[in-house]
């Protein structure tokens, strides 16, 4: 098995776990903060906007079952790639999207799949998301760890009520 790490910020980091948990090959979601450089912040430091840090998953995956491309290809239909302010009703620094790219050959990949969501001109607007070298990754307390499993009430009323879902379904018609 060859484990591999890829990292993206896609808005609230708990709506960013589940749609990765249900792939094989995916052996770990962990919702955390980076691009910072503040070491271990806390969730309230981040909320500041002042940190550096974006909310973001890391997810461990095995790259011989589930390719790093197919995790770009999950990763898009998740976001609104052209919000450069956030992500649906949350707004600031801390959740605007970014892929963290670990090694040259993710950055050629993230790089050649903005590109190919660019030249779809699916959206009518440039595509805002950024593709940043990989930094710290600090784990996000525990109450925010599979926040879907824990809270599934409150987190589906939030994915519904933030517009997120409504975006995916408006905007991919196929499941991911």
């Amino acid at each position: 098995m060859a484990q591999s790490l890829a990292t993206f910020a896609g808005g609230c980091f708990w709506c960013m776990v589940k749609p990765f948990h249900r792939y094989e090959g995916v052996l770990a979601v962990i919702s955390g903060y980076t691009g910072g450089d503040i070491a271990n912040p806390s969730y309230e430091q981040v909320c500041t906007n002042t940190t550096g840090h974006r909310e973001a998953v890391q997810i461990t995956f095995d790259d011989e079952i589930i390719s790093y491309s197919e995790l770009l290809n999950i990763f898009w239909r998740q976001i609104d790639p052209t919000d450069s302010g956030g992500q649906f009703f949350d707004r600031g620094e801390s959740y605007k999207t970014a892929i963290f790219y670990h090694t040259a050959e993710q950055l050629e990949l993230a790089e050649q799949s903005k590109s190919d969501l660019e030249d779809l001109g699916k959206f009518g607007k440039s595509i805002a998301t950024d593709i940043l070298p990989a930094k710290a990754f600090y784990e996000a307390e525990e109450g925010h760890q599979d926040y879907y499993l824990k809270n599934p009430a409150h987190y589906n009323r939030y994915a519904n009520g933030s517009g997120r879902e409504r975006f995916k379904s408006d905007n991919w018609s196929e499941e991911v």
